[in-house]
């Protein structure tokens, strides 16, 4: 895997995404998908743009690492929205949650179960958590894709590792509910902008976790054709 690539040599690739109205998901959609079917289809490009990321310090001090997520920032976009991969390791499940942005997910490899409650109209942390009750509840497998509202609680549980691609939209919000059905306990969670520099530094991906985990991508296949 060479590390020549950067969306640079990209012309014309994320053109339909300027100057989008990220509240039109039929738009959203379309032009995401477009990129994601692209980049789903020449693993070799997206794994050129991947392994660049250890030679750009911006978009290396924006990959996070949690215990059971990586999530890989391939482009950092001037208007806002980003392109991104996320790794979801065996075992991980998230609380419902809303988001700060529109986002449209493209599922690589594996597969997880994908539950949506509702908007987030009334969504703070006094919301009494027992009450959420799902709306939807699918699986997302390898080809799927789809586009989901800022405004929609959802949650995922990945069987298997799981490695998906996303454009995600300009942030809207400041902050975010995050709710847990086991304690009953809700509370807000802050983007970069206002988090606390301990809140930030303990997600961010140190540059040995970023080349193991992309060398792991490569190793599994992710990036052949």
């Amino acid at each position: 895997m060479t590390t020549t690539a950067t969306t640079t040599g990209l012309p014309g690739l994320f053109t339909p995404l300027k100057a989008l109205d990220w509240n039109d998901l039929a738009a959203v959609t379309a032009a995401s998908t477009g990129v994601l079917d692209h980049l789903a289809t020449n693993r070799r490009l997206l794994g050129n743009l991947t392994a660049a990321v250890l030679n750009d310090p911006h978009l290396a001090g924006l990959c996070e690492h949690y215990d059971i997520l990586d999530k890989i920032v391939l482009h950092d976009d001037p208007d806002g929205w980003r392109l991104r991969l996320h790794v979801f390791l065996d075992g991980y499940f998230d609380r419902p949650h809303n988001h700060r942005w529109t986002y449209t997910s493209h599922i690589l490899t594996g597969s997880y179960t994908h539950t949506l409650y509702g908007t987030d109209h009334d969504f703070t942390d006094a919301i009494e958590v027992s009450a959420l009750t799902p709306r939807l509840v699918r699986t997302e497998e390898p080809g799927d894709t789809y586009t989901l509202h800022h405004s929609m609680i959802h949650s995922v549980t990945a069987h298997g590792e799981a490695v998906t691609l996303i454009v995600r939209g300009p942030a809207v919000k400041d902050r975010f509910v995050v709710t847990d059905r086991a304690t009953g306990k809700a509370w807000w969670q802050h983007g970069a902008a206002t988090e606390t520099p301990e809140a930030a530094a303990a997600k961010r991906m140190s540059g040995n976790q970023l080349r193991d985990r992309i060398a792991r991508l490569d190793a599994s296949g992710l990036f052949s054709n």
